[in-house]
Order: structure tokens, then C-alpha cells, then sequence
């Protein structure tokens, strides 16, 4: 699996008014010469970054010179630009800027350190003439504001001829040298802060030096001792450099707020014990994907009253909008309406494979309430369940949501006529990047649609495929519309089966670059196969090299640029008809992934089930670990075997606050929690008049790469657990993002619906189901259901639910009904008891459109999983 590396430079191109007004600072004394250096790599021995530019060509290093090419005839010196974020300064302190720079043919050049955000205050500028020949400029100036982030940006537009420019020995020498950082981890003693279900594990951490044994004990919200016992010494953790011990209070069960965990001295953050922990963190977390909406007014009454705002990019000056968006210069020659869908992370980008992964993971949380026992029917996802604009339209919330994405990855499909017809094309974003903060409807940057891209398009081919079998029971035309859509993307990467997105085009948005889609075609064709059951998918899909592979990595089990595991989840819990040995490998090499998972948990003194490696903590790490959760809980929903269903449990106390520092990744939840994720939207932290994320936004976590200058000058040398900053400066450790965020709504429904997480209940019924006729629209089912337990079944409801379009026409000895596409059959007055030992049969005629009909993989009775054949 490879990691996210979406670049984020938080650019601030100063506005005209802004460098009109500015005052260039006054020069002074000679700064003394072991005054501390305040930029990075300013020699580029170490290549480019943190370096970044816009406006430009790629930036490189020729001959030890950061050079790069700007195009003539731009308008304004500030419309390309070469940069570094992050730049310390203090107020009152003397500074020298010092540079060498050239330029051919030859063009003036304005070297600003300035604000990064609006409204771009300009601390201080020089302005020089670049020639063919290097030229050195210095100059002295005094700090006039404090700010630990500014922003130094080289102006190199404006000239009426095409130039290469060059730099070298950027230097900015005074100040003070930075303090090293030390993060506030409060109590010793780390737990999760929201709490514990009441039959799941509780753990916690501690950090002391202290190698024996230590007493504990839980206490109640009024400090009664309720639970004690002793902690098991774990020695030095490498992964947060902290010398630590556990504790295990799982037989601890009575719920209960306000408990506190009590060892060597220190009392830990208050939490809860209660089955209902999760019930409102599965709504807030779903609830981040309104607040990312596009091309929609946002609802202050359903968000709350700080989150209100006008739509964005429909085209309503300062924008240019999405409604008309023409090619990236060169790339087509027609221009899309690609309104919609919901902003990718931390800037105005909306990109499908991301989009693809995000949409993928929230339609599977709700098929999942079709399969798993614990999903209860999908009673809590359904109509009326979020907070929505569309709640009350007799369709689940949840998949309301998903189709505000949807229509956009559609409207992103190249149309018929054009070359690469059925394509999609790879994203949309602004030309330029735009700095923080600022809110959609402002932001004025031209919007540019990038060339289609084989990852694209099979990412459109699997999601348009879901939405086919999930939308058919409630709006059969918008899944006809899908299933059209997924069938034309698919035969069009089939024949253009290497079109790449460029690694270079990361001016204004992310590359999210993969030229590896062998994964995307095998995830395709799954999908494919499952909704309409056409064999040539199947042999696609058993012909895949992915098929037999081992798809599931340890440092994540999926993500954008790794799907195929996707696939191999579909397959193990979708009903299918695969032979059964093929489905029983499947379903194998799923529990053996998770069997992994939990033993890498139980060697980390953190219990998460991730590697300790600084290579496991990549951007977005927090979405890898609860990935591989997602594998655990599904796991559990195949073999009902609870060790995986507390490991998916446990996983979630590393997000909530057992970690190196003590802080909930999750807005709004735990006593410490993260506010200050990076975001042009929610950027509370540069402008107070504005909200900070949403409860439920979860935070990128610990980036041992430190891809942003202001955590690598911040953070430089941490422990892997250690290295992320709340601060929206840190784009590579603190950003949002839909597919983080869809990755924690997935396991915070699941979460949710383990209730107290009791004992997982025996078997007492068995149940058939056999059809025994089908033709083209139509087909007639055999149910029955025998009573394996001990004691006499009175009352019975038998529930399932179909994979598409069936919908029962006509029914016999049960009164048989349907709610989308879960079927709920109930005993006549003559067969409610069923005797231990006994079973009931009824039978039912149903209508299809000709798409799979596979018998249910889960049958309940009386809401208790049923074992099938």
C-alpha cells in the first residue's frame, strides 16, 4: 500500500491592495554573524522541498540553483511565485535577507515576507533586477509582529517575456533560535476519553519509569475505588520513546460517566463506560460530509449557526465556478458543468480517485446493514437519521449523502463524441493555490478541469457500480443512470489502459498521481460483477493478478492509491455466487489479514494495529489505522468471532486519546481533542470570526516525514507517535479529508453498533433459502426457518434483505413485507410457535429487472443471526 502525498503548500498570493500598502522594512545594524538561520534548505543541497512555487514550471535544482521557468505577459509580479512557509519571526528582532539571483533573459523580481493568510500583511520586501548574471542581495530589517508562521515568497511574474529564474543561498539570518517544542500531554496516564463499552476490553498506558509492577485503581465520578489491580511493565515503547506499562480493567462492566484511571500518582482524563458511546460520533462524523459540500448553501439550522455559508463555485462573483469549467490549457476543447460533490480536504479540489474512495466507504456502510447481524437492518441509517437537507425523502440519509458525490463523479465522465469518451477526467481545482483562510464562495482562482485518467475512470467504474444495486430499491432511474455510467467507464479504461495522471500537475490541488491500476481494474470489475452478474466481469476479475494476492498491508489495508482490497472485502461479504470453496478462500484470506492486525496489536504499548515504524506513520496515518480496523470489524461480522470485534473496539481508544500525547484525533470528542485541523473553511485559528471543523472531523495523525516546513521546523527529530501539531499551519499532520473522515464514519457505524458489546449469543435458529424458479423478471424463494434452541419460539420475524432491484410480489404462509430492500416476514396466526427442534416454511414470488439475484447471506430471526448452509 502506498501513502497519500497529496502536496499542500498553504500559498498566499499577495492581493494588489496588499502590496500597495505595504512598507518595506527599514535597514538597521549589521546582524550579528551567529545570528540563527530561520530558513530551510536555503542552499537546496537537499533538492527542492520544502521549497514550493506557482505560476511556474516544476521547480529543480541545475548546478546547486533552485531554478524554474515562468511563462510572459503575466498581469502581476505576484502571479508566479516561488516560496517557503513556516518562517519564525519576533517582533522588534533584527533580521538579514541575503540572496543570490539570476534570470534569462533578465526581469525584476520583489522578494516579500509576508502574512500566509489574509490580508497578507507584508512584514518586510526588497526588490531586485535579475540578470544572466547571479546577483546577491541583502538587506536588514526589523520584525514588526510576532508570527511563528510567516510566509517568504520570491514575486517573479509580470515580465512580458518568458524567463528561467534561478536562487540560491536563501538565507534569513536573526531572532531567536526556537525553543524545542514540548507538546502538553497532561496525565501520565493516557485512556480513551470518551469511554468504554461495557463487555469491550479497556486498556490504558501509562508513562513512568518504573519497571516493576504498579498498583491501580478505577474510580468512580465521586472517587470511590470500583476496580483495582496491578499494570504489566512494556519497557521502552520506540514508537513514542516514552518508557510505559498497561492496564487491562476489562472485567470492570457497570456503566457508569465520570470514571478516572488512577496509577503512580496520576489520575487520567475522565471518561464513561456505556453502550451508547458511539451513537452520536457515527452522526457527527457522517455529519463532516455536509460540512465539505459544494455548490450547496450550507444549513446554519442543521450544521449550526457558525457553519452557515453561501454556496460555492457556482459561478457567483469573486468565483469563476464549477458550472462551466473549461480544460486545463491544451487538454480539451469543451468545458463541463462539474458542480457538486464535496471539497476533498483542506483546500477547493475535488478529485475522483479520493472522491472514489470516500463515496466507496460510506455506500459500504450501509450495504453492510444487508449482511452484518449487529447493523440491526439499518435502522440507524436510514431516513431522517442525519442531519440533511434530503432527510424526510423516504430514502436513507446515508445514501443521500453519497449521491451528493455521486452526481458530480458523474458529471465528471468525458461525454460521448469527444476523445477519450467514458473517461473521467482525473480532478478539478483552482489554477493557483489560494492561501488561509477562505471560504468557498470567495475564493476567485479560475477553476481547471485535468485530463482524464485510467484511475479515474475505474474509480468511477466501481463506485457507479455500487450505486446501481444500492439506489435500485429507492430511485431505480439514478441507478440505471449508474450501472449506464459504470459499464461505459470500465470499457473505456479497457481500452485506454494506461493513462496516467502526472506526477508534476500539483499546482493548485493535489497530483494524486498512480501509475499503478492493476488494483483499480480488479476493484472494478468486482463491483461490476456483483450488480449486474455478467460473466465477462468475472473473468476479469478471477483473471486479475490481485485476485489471489495478498491485498491487505500492514501499514494499511487500503487506501486511494491501493484498492484492491476493496475488492476482496466486497467479494467476502456481498451476497455472491462464487462457488463456495472460492468464497470460503476469500473469506479466509480476510480473517487472516485481521488475525495479523491483532497480533500487531498486541505489541504495541499504544494497542493500535499498526507497525511501530517510522514508515507506518505516513500523512493520513490516522485513516491507515482505522483501515485495518475496518478489516477486523468485518471479520468479526463473518465469523461472529469477538477477538476481532475487540481489536476494531480497542482500535478506537488510540483515535480518542491512548496515544504518546494524549489527545483525541477527533473534534469535539474527548476532554483534549484536536481543533486546529488544517482548512481553508474552518480556520478558526486564523480568523476568530470563523468556526473551527465540525465535531467528528478526524485529524491526518503523527507524519514521521514532516511534509510541511512548519512541522519539520517545529517537530524536527520526533518519535513517530510524537510527530503531528495542532495547528492548521501543519497541512502533512492535522489536515481533514473526506477519505479519512468516510474511513472513521465506517468504523464509528460499526462501533455503534455493537451496543454493550456483550458476549456474542449462540446460534438457536438454522434457515434455507432456495429459489426454485427464476426467469427473466421474475423468480420464486423457498424459506425455511428451524428452531435450534432450547425453548419454544412464540412470535416470529424472519428479516433479510436483497442485493438490488427484487422487490416480492406475492407471499404464502407468512404475512411478507418489504422496506427498500430488506424483507421482514412474520408468522400467520396458525404458525407463530415454533417448538425447539421444529421449523417454519413460507414462500414468496418476486420481480426483478434481470440483475443477480444470490441468496441472503444473513437470515435473522427475531433479530438473532440465523446459521445458513
Amino acid at each position: 500500500m502506498t501513502p497519500s502525498r497529496r502536496r499542500r503548500t498553504a500559498l498566499a498570493a499577495a492581493t494588489t491592495l496588499a502590496l500597495i500598502g505595504a512598507t518595506a522594512g527599514v535597514a538597521h545594524a549589521e546582524v550579528p554573524p551567529d545570528a540563527p538561520e530561520q530558513l530551510r534548505n536555503g542552499d537546496f543541497s537537499d533538492g527542492p522541498s520544502p521549497w514550493f512555487s506557482y505560476g511556474t514550471g516544476p521547480l529543480g535544482v541545475t548546478d546547486g540553483r533552485l531554478c524554474t521557468t515562468v511563462a510572459g505577459g503575466l498581469a502581476n509580479p505576484w502571479d508566479a511565485g516561488i516560496g517557503q512557509d513556516a518562517v519564525p519571526l519576533i517582533a522588534g528582532a533584527e533580521y538579514e535577507i541575503s540572496f543570490d539571483i539570476s534570470a534569462t533573459p533578465g526581469a525584476p523580481v520583489k522578494a516579500v515576507l509576508q502574512l500566509g493568510s489574509a490580508p497578507y500583511t507584508t512584514y518586510a520586501s526588497v526588490d531586485a533586477t535579475a540578470s544572466g548574471t547571479a546577483t546577491r542581495v541583502s538587506r536588514t530589517f526589523t520584525a514588526p509582529a510576532d508570527n511563528p508562521a510567516a510566509q517568504l515568497i520570491f514575486q517573479i511574474g509580470g515580465s512580458p517575456e518568458a524567463q528561467t529564474f534561478c536562487l540560491d543561498n536563501v538565507s534569513l539570518r536573526g531572532g531567536e533560535a526556537a525553543p524545542p517544542y514540548e507538546p502538553d500531554t497532561g496525565p501520565r496516564v493516557r485512556v480513551n476519553q470518551v469511554g468504554y463499552l461495557p463487555g469491550g476490553p479497556k486498556n490504558a498506558t501509562v508513562v513512568t519509569t518504573a519497571t516493576d509492577p504498579l498498583p491501580w485503581q478505577l474510580r468512580s465520578a465521586a472517587g470511590a475505588v470500583v476496580a483495582s489491580g496491578e499494570t504489566t511493565p512494556r519497557g521502552l515503547d520506540p514508537t513514542s520513546g516514552q518508557d510505559v506499562q498497561t492496564v487491562d480493567f476489562s472485567a470492570y462492566r457497570t456503566p457508569g460517566t465520570g470514571y478516572t484511571l488512577v496509577v503512580d500518582g496520576e489520575a487520567s482524563h475522565p471518561f464513561d463506560i456505556s453502550g451508547t458511546l458511539y451513537d452520536r460520533l457515527r452522526a457527527d462524523s457522517l455529519q463532516f460530509f455536509y460540512a465539505q459540500r459544494s455548490g450547496i448553501p450550507i444549513d446554519g439550522d442543521l450544521l449550526g449557526a457558525g457553519y452557515a455559508r453561501p454556496a460555492g463555485h457556482l459561478g457567483v462573483a469573486p468565483n469563476q465556478g464549477d458550472t462551466d469549467v473549461p480544460c486545463q490549457p491544451g487538454g480539451c476543447d469543451y468545458r463541463l458543468d462539474v458542480r457538486g460533490g464535496w471539497y476533498d480536504a483542506g483546500d477547493h479540489g475535488k478529485y475522483v480517485v479520493n472522491g472514489g474512495i470516500a463515496t466507496y466507504q460510506l455506500l459500504n456502510a450501509f450495504e453492510r446493514t444487508k449482511t452484518a447481524e449487529t447493523a440491526a437492518g439499518g435502522a440507524a441509517l436510514g431516513d431522517a437519521t442525519l442531519r440533511v437537507p434530503e432527510r424526510g425523502n423516504r430514502v436513507p440519509d446515508l445514501l443521500d449523502e453519497a449521491r451528493w458525490e455521486l452526481e458530480f463523479l458523474l458529471r465528471m465522465q468525458v461525454p460521448a463524441g469527444q476523445p477519450l469518451a467514458g473517461m473521467a477526467h482525473h480532478k478539478i481545482h483552482d489554477r493557483n493555490w489560494t492561501g488561509l483562510p477562505l471560504a468557498p464562495q470567495d475564493d476567485p482562482q479560475p477553476r481547471e478541469l485535468h485530463p482524464p485518467s485510467t484511475a479515474a475512470t475505474l474509480n468511477l467504474a466501481a463506485v457507479a457500480a455500487q450505486c446501481a444495486r444500492l439506489f435500485a430499491p429507492y430511485d431505480a432511474a439514478f441507478a440505471a443512470r449508474c450501472g449506464t455510467a459504470a459499464r461505459t467507464a470500465y470499457a473505456a479504461a479497457r481500452a485506454h489502459p494506461a493513462v496516467y495522471a502526472s506526477a508534476a500537475d500539483g499546482n493548485g490541488g493535489g497530483t494524486y498521481d498512480d501509475s499503478n491500476v492493476t488494483d483499480e481494474f480488479y476493484w472494478a470489475a468486482v463491483e461490476l460483477w456483483l450488480t449486474t452478474g455478467d460473466g465477462a466481469y468475472l473473468t476479469d476479475l478471477t483473471a486479475s493478478p490481485r485476485h489471489t494476492a495478498e491485498v491487505f498491508d500492514a501499514g494499511g489495508a487500503f487506501g486511494w492509491q491501493s484498492v484492491a482490497a476493496l475488492g476482496r472485502l466486497d467479494l467476502a461479504t456481498v451476497p455472491n455466487t462464487l462457488p463456495a470453496a472460492e468464497k470460503a478462500r476469500i473469506r479466509a484470506s480476510v480473517t487472516a489479514a485481521a488475525d495479523r492486525y491483532l497480533s500487531t496489536q498486541r505489541g504495541q504499548a499504544y494497542g493500535l494495529p499498526l507497525p511501530g515504524g517510522a514508515d507506518a506513520y505516513v500523512w493520513g496515518s490516522n485513516s491507515n489505522i482505522v483501515n485495518n480496523a475496518v478489516v477486523l470489524a468485518t471479520a468479526f461480522d463473518l465469523t461472529r468471532d469477538a477477538k476481532y470485534r475487540d481489536g476494531a473496539v480497542q482500535t478506537a481508544d488510540y483515535l480518542l486519546g491512548r496515544n504518546a500525547l494524549n489527545m483525541s484525533y477527533v473534534t469535539g470528542w474527548g476532554e483534549q481533542h484536536a481543533r486546529n485541523q488544517h482548512s481553508r473553511i474552518f480556520a478558526h485559528q486564523l480568523n476568530p470570526d470563523l468556526p473551527t471543523p465540525p465535531a467528528g472531523s478526524l485529524a491526518g495523525g503523527p507524519n514521521a516525514a514532516l511534509q510541511d516546513p512548519f512541522a519539520a521546523n517545529l517537530l524536527a527529530g520526533c518519535r513517530p507517535m510524537f510527530c503531528y501539531v495542532d495547528d492548521i499551519n501543519s497541512y502533512s499532520t492535522n489536515e481533514v479529508a473526506i477519505n479519512w473522515n468516510s474511513a472513521l464514519a465506517w468504523l464509528a457505524s460499526f462501533l455503534a453498533d455493537q451496543g454493550d458489546a456483550a458476549a456474542v449469543p449462540a446460534p438457536t435458529c438454522a434457515a434455507t433459502y432456495i429459489t426454485h424458479g427464476s426467469w427473466p423478471d421474475g423468480f420464486t424463494t423457498q424459506v425455511t426457518v428451524r428452531n435450534t434452541g432450547s425453548s419454544a419460539v412464540n412470535g416470529w420475524s424472519v428479516r433479510w434483505a436483497f442485493t438490488g432491484d427484487q422487490k416480492v410480489s406475492s407471499y404464502w404462509s407468512a404475512q411478507v413485507s418489504q422496506s427498500g430492500a430488506t424483507v421482514t416476514a412474520r408468522n400467520e396466526s396458525w404458525n407463530a410457535t415454533i417448538a425447539p427442534g421444529a421449523e417454519i416454511t413460507f414462500g414468496l414470488n418476486g420481480t426483478t429487472s434481470g440483475a443477480p439475484n444470490p441468496n441472503p447471506t444473513l437470515i435473522t430471526l427475531n433479530n438473532t443471526a440465523c446459521t445458513l448452509p
